[in-house]
């Protein structure tokens, strides 16, 4: 039946379009309408209402879409009752007094129509449904009675309803590889477990997985089996992921190092989320030998899953600060220091794998060197250089393009190095502010020397060559507030971290580049110079080379420097001198002798006259 992605997909479908849960409300109500019309049970216009029987496996067996029917009641239900809730959301009490018993109600007749479906599905001799069926409406009925259990704010069986389908959600997600189950336990059951468990007065450090394998009523002998056909280790363990995948909560890290600062992690959810960053950071280099044979976007979307863990860390450090706030904690407790420095290592670690996949999509060496690709395409552009030919070169308009693509690359690294230094404690570490300002040094060099070639490629030399001067002064910088101790080899995965061989590699290609720019400029000089004196070569002397140099030459403007691609100038083609010099079918030549007979003797009238013939552009000819 598939009724976990029924419900999700409606739910989405109506959240994304609709906006609110009124409207899936009334999505509901039409589905549920027509429902009853395929079942022919609808009370007709005008007509007395008469109670109907409940559903029986024999109804389902006979027409599925019974079922159906008792799962979009359940649903309507669900939508009526959070449309109330979040109409007073608003409200400075917050739900309270008689609207807390309407959603309640509402959520117990969603929840009894459920628990009907698993009723009714339990026979599946019967019913014909599968043991997966089973699990998910038993899941389905355990979220619907742990919300409405949640709205009554009766803590221990609500979390023992979202233990439930906890467990059972786990266990279908690991067999069958469903997003759905995944999203459904991120996103609704583990904050609701955490929720319930912090009434209860349970530690933060307990484990979302322990939680659920605590408060699970092994007691349902039926449903034990069934999660033990799935997988038999999962109620021993707790989670699969602990088994399966060392990101266990059972494998998290109980310790986080910064700076030399060693701090306890007493939050479970930052535990898991820390081991999932170590886990990513140490995979990222196998992710990273795959693709290099690929392209530089490839290799670049081998950050996606280690950007993403730490995202998730930092999500899980702020959400634990937020919670110890709300509670009164000051920011001179023990505690609230320890989530602080955790909150600039996580942070800082997010911040140096997103700089180090804007690093790899500038290129090799930051993008210090003059790289802008073939005009070919990949696959051309490979037989090209089997076949020995030398590759097409960019337009003026390309390169320019890739360089304000690296331009905006560095402006990202720079405000990431900016969010850096507002970290808490990083303006205190005098050590580690010196190797950051080093790091800002050295990317503001790279932005200075992308936009110094694009002046050099529209001609503005004399900018260029100011811009590479400046590049030059702030790399020198850079490399004498280098910290000696940062010196060792950088792995293949790029981060924040520079090397001092990266800032020495860039200072010589910016002194090479500042000795050639001076020698254009000088040239420029000169060769605007001439022209002012009144110099009548102005055009160099390879364009006049037909003409005899009677006033001498010039030897300072002898070529074009640096040289251009130009168009070659060729004679014209005159189409109307051709046109006379052509036979077209139809028209002969007219020789003087017919020209004088045909004056002379006129030709009657014909009937039909002759088409006119016309030239290659449409222009008539006569």
């Amino acid at each position: 039946m598939d009724i976990t992605s029924f419900v999700v997909q409606a739910r989405q479908k109506a959240l994304l379009f609709g906006g609110d849960y009124s409207t899936y409300h009334s999505q509901s109500s039409k589905r549920l309408l027509n429902s009853r019309r395929k079942l022919g049970i609808t009370t007709k216009h005008r007509g007395k209402f008469q109670k109907r029987p409940q559903v029986t496996p024999q109804d389902v067996a006979a027409n599925q879409e019974n079922a159906y029917l008792l799962l979009i009641t359940s649903e309507r239900a669900w939508a009526q009752a959070m449309s109330i809730k979040a109409s007073h959301a608003s409200d400075q009490k917050g739900v309270v007094g008689r609207t807390r018993s309407h959603i309640v109600s509402r959520l117990e007749k969603a929840a009894r129509a459920a628990e009907l479906l698993v009723r009714v599905l339990s026979e599946p001799d019967v019913t014909g449904a599968t043991s997966t069926d089973i699990l998910e409406a038993k899941a389905y009925a355990s979220l619907i009675r742990g919300t409405m259990y949640f709205e009554k704010q009766s803590w221990e069986p609500c979390l023992r309803s979202f233990a439930v389908s906890r467990v059972v959600y786990t266990a279908l997600a690991t067999s069958q590889k469903a997003d759905i189950f995944k999203e459904l336990l991120s996103e609704t059951i583990d904050p609701s477990i955490r929720y319930a468990s912090y009434q209860l007065k349970t530690p933060r450090s307990v484990p979302i997985p322990a939680i659920a394998l605590k408060a699970f009523p092994t007691s349902d002998e039926s449903l034990v089996q069934e999660i033990n056909k799935i997988d038999p280790d999962i109620l021993l363990e707790g989670d699969v992921a602990s088994k399966k995948d060392p990101s266990g909560a059972e494998s998290a890290p109980k310790t986080l190092t910064w700076r030399s600062r060693v701090v306890q992690i007493e939050d479970a959810q930052i535990a898991t989320a820390w081991g999932v960053v170590q886990r990513a950071a140490a995979q990222l280099g196998e992710n990273l030998a795959a693709s290099q044979k690929r392209g530089v976007h490839d290799i670049a979307g081998a950050y996606d899953e280690i950007l993403l863990a730490t995202q998730d860390a930092v999500d899980a450090t702020k959400q634990a600060i937020d919670e110890l706030r709300e509670e009164g904690v000051g920011q001179g407790d023990a505690r609230m220091q320890s989530l602080q420095i955790t909150r600039t290592a996580v942070n800082y670690e997010m911040v140096s794998w997103r700089i180090g996949r804007n690093r790899v999509l500038t290129g090799p060496h930051d993008g210090a060197t003059e790289e802008y690709g073939s005009l070919r395409r990949s696959f051309k552009a490979k037989a090209a250089h089997a076949a020995g030919e030398q590759p097409r070169e960019l337009p003026a308009s390309r390169k320019l393009a890739k360089l304000k693509e690296k331009v905006a690359l560095y402006n990202g690294i720079l405000q990431s190095l900016e969010s850096i230094k507002e970290l808490p404690g990083v303006a205190a570490d005098e050590e580690l502010a010196a190797k950051i300002g080093a790091f800002d040094k050295y990317f503001e060099a790279l932005k200075c020397l992308s936009i110094a070639r694009s002046h050099a490629i529209i001609g503005n030399v004399g900018n260029a060559l100011g811009l590479i001067s400046h590049a030059s002064q702030l790399c020198q910088e850079s490399s004498s507030n280098f910290p000696e101790a940062d010196s060792a080899k950088q792995g293949p995965a790029l981060n924040v971290e520079v090397t001092s061989e990266d800032v020495a590699f860039l200072a010589s290609l910016l002194d090479g580049e500042l000795q050639r720019h001076r020698a254009i400029v000088h040239i420029d000089n000169l060769r605007k110079g001439a022209g002012e004196k009144g110099s009548s070569v102005k055009v160099p002397l390879i364009e006049q080379l037909s003409e005899y140099p009677a006033t001498g030459v010039d030897l300072a403007n002898l070529v074009q420097f640096p040289p251009k691609m130009e168009p070659i100038p060729i004679k014209p083609i005159f189409l109307d001198v051709a046109f006379n010099y052509i036979n077209y079918p139809g028209k002969g030549r007219q020789t003087p002798a017919s020209t004088t007979n045909a004056a002379a003797a006129p030709t009657p009238q014909q009937e039909h006259p002759q088409q006119q013939k016309r030239g290659w552009f449409g222009f008539g000819r006569s």
